[in-house]
């Protein structure tokens, strides 16, 4: 039975990938400090036999020494998430994502660990014209949170050269699905879109709301985990995404027609460091992972939509 370190294991892709995991008869140990992570997410899986969640900070050497000890496969989920976020605290989002990075890094490279796959963000390629993007693209990063994933993946990739350790990156392309925070200032778009739209309320949408994303459901950026940490790919980075994109008042109206509703948006002046559009080419992926999206944008929202209502 193989082991997984997941880091962010109370975040949202960290406690789905977790649970991922164990159905595929992993052991897994979980890290999270709880800053951004969501305590209900440990207290779902704490039943789990094959589980051990341990809440402590990346940064922290010594705790990840331990608990990287004996594990074949790490999965870096932890971050210091959001664009504006990072706008306004630029210091902590750099410390969480950079610091935290190259503490993971050494304690796997010490542990003699397997293959690293740490996640990355479309964020990277700022708002280049060009669509869709494709990794041979130049990045420009153009706030602080993409700056620190453009740190973030740069480093893990070094370190196939520098040491006896596989690594992969994957730029997630504006992941959604169950168990998103969809509260607070921060909130992803989606999440906070339903859980405003359930109750009545008119979603805000910053600028014309014809900018665009690649919304992709979270099943499928679990399966890239999986084929990176499990394949024989290494110094390789991927787009993580369904290939497609969706114009944020198309969300609305897609949410308008599930919920049964006719919920007008209001509009606010775009934010500083969200890109215009964002739309992967993910044949890399197919081509050297063997990665294809099983869940399509309408079945994920679906599946999303119905997982808030009965919470």
């Amino acid at each position: 039975m193989p082991t997984a370190l997941v880091t962010g294991a109370a975040g949202f892709i960290g406690s789905n990938l977790v649970e991922s995991l164990l159905d595929r008869g992993y052991d897994v140990r979980g890290i999270d400090n709880l800053e951004t992570g969501r305590a209900r997410n440990v207290e779902r899986l704490q039943s789990e036999a094959d589980y051990t969640f341990r809440e402590g900070d990346i940064r922290d050497a010594d705790v990840m020494a331990e608990i990287t000890a004996g594990a074949d496969y790490v999965f870096h989920q932890a971050a210091v998430p959001s664009v504006p976020r990072s706008v306004e605290d630029p210091v902590t989002t750099t410390d969480a994502n950079c610091t935290g990075t190259a503490t993971v890094i050494d304690a796997a490279r010490n542990a003699d660990v397997d293959t690293v796959v740490v996640a990355s963000s479309s964020s990277v390629y700022g708002s280049t014209e060009q669509l869709p993007k494709v990794e041979t693209m130049d990045s420009r990063p153009e706030s602080p949170y993409a700056l620190s994933k453009y740190y973030t993946e740069n480093l893990t990739l070094q370190a196939s050269d520098f040491y006896d350790i596989d690594t992969v990156a994957l730029r997630y392309f504006n992941i959604f699905g169950p168990h998103q925070d969809p509260e607070g200032e921060y909130a992803a778009v989606i999440p906070k879109f339903i859980d405003l739209m359930l109750d009545g309320e008119r979603p805000v949408i910053y600028g014309d709301g014809e900018q665009s994303r690649d919304f992709t459901f979270v099943e499928n950026v679990i399966q890239a985990n999986i084929l990176a940490a499990e394949g024989d790919v290494s110094g390789e980075m991927f787009n993580a995404a369904c290939g497609g994109r969706v114009t944020i008042n198309e969300l609305v109206e897609t949410l308008n027609n599930l919920l049964g509703t006719d919920i007008e948006p209001e509009y606010d002046d775009p934010r500083p460091g969200d890109v215009r559009h964002s739309h992967a080419d993910i044949s890399k992926a197919r081509e050297l992972l063997g990665y294809e999206p099983t869940v399509d944008f309408s079945e994920g929202l679906e599946r999303t939509i119905s997982f808030y209502q009965d919470e």
